[in-house]
């Protein structure tokens, strides 16, 4: 194999940046050298051949196996004869199915086989070298933040960051709508007469107080008090009196996106 000098990792680190130079040679073989992998996998023998060499041929590729290295670098050969092997063996006879499946299929496959390797080597080196609960802990949660091969063979990758951006900005708007409903209900209970005890009520106005205390009405300036019904702008987020904004408790909760006058004011202009 043409993988470079062995050598073992022994701290978490180590085994990590080992992991990662197997991961991203591998990624190679699967995506950018996808064409020469394909054909290196040929499990046809060129029917030029005679009978015995073809025969020949064909044991030499029986079980062709999937390698990366820790300098990057990937690598189609026969599984290792000593037994048993120095490091855990990838699938054996990848080459087999190549041609009964469809390439994307095929590729998905193998890029599965490539990830259960990768943790095989990773968790051997830490058996080997006796990491502790604590170590094999930390070197999973490295190894997690990053995609699997297959994530990124078949693209998962990319729709998983674009639903986790959908997600966070959904998240986003929910806040700041949770943000008016908040401050529309503590208008109302301070307005509407609904019993409260006094200790809670006062520790809930301090608190309101050292959160929103330099907070300024965009509209006149004032600054906030927690007996005031406050609304803040999704597009400016600055806040303002309910009162400055001519915009009641009730008319908030009902209220999904909330544009100041100015901001209104600036989206209608051509």
């Amino acid at each position: 194999m043409d993988g470079g000098p062995q050598y073992n990792p022994r701290t978490v680190e180590e085994v990590f940046r080992d992991f990662k130079g197997r991961r991203a040679g591998m990624i190679k073989a699967l995506t950018t050298d996808v064409e020469e992998f394909y054909q290196q996998c040929d499990p046809v023998v060129p029917g030029s051949l005679n009978k015995f060499t073809a025969n020949y041929m064909s044991q030499q590729k029986e079980n062709l196996c999937l390698y990366g290295f820790p300098n990057e670098l990937w690598e189609v050969n026969l599984p290792a004869e000593e037994v048993p092997p120095e490091l855990p063996e990838p699938a054996l006879g990848i080459n087999f199915a190549r041609d009964g499946m469809q390439e994307k299929d095929w590729l998905s496959l193998v890029a599965v086989h490539s990830d259960a390797w990768l943790l095989a080597v990773a968790f051997y080196f830490g058996a080997r070298f006796g990491f502790d609960k604590a170590d094999r802990k930390r070197l999973f949660n490295m190894i997690n933040d990053l995609p699997t091969i297959f994530e990124v063979v078949t693209g998962a990758e990319k729709k998983q960051v674009k639903e986790k951006s959908s997600v966070s900005n959904h998240s986003s708007n929910k806040s700041k709508a949770n943000s008016k409903v908040r401050v529309s209900e503590s208008a109302k209970y301070s307005k509407g007469g609904q019993p409260k005890d006094e200790d809670d009520e006062g520790l809930d106005e301090v608190e309101e107080e050292e959160e929103h205390g330099d907070t300024l009405c965009g509209a006149c300036g004032e600054n906030y008090a927690s007996d005031e019904f406050w609304i803040c702008c999704d597009i400016c987020e600055k806040w303002f009196h309910g009162k400055c904004v001519k915009i009641t408790p009730a008319r908030a909760e009902h209220i999904k996106h909330y544009k100041c006058p100015s901001c209104s004011n600036k989206r209608a202009r051509p």
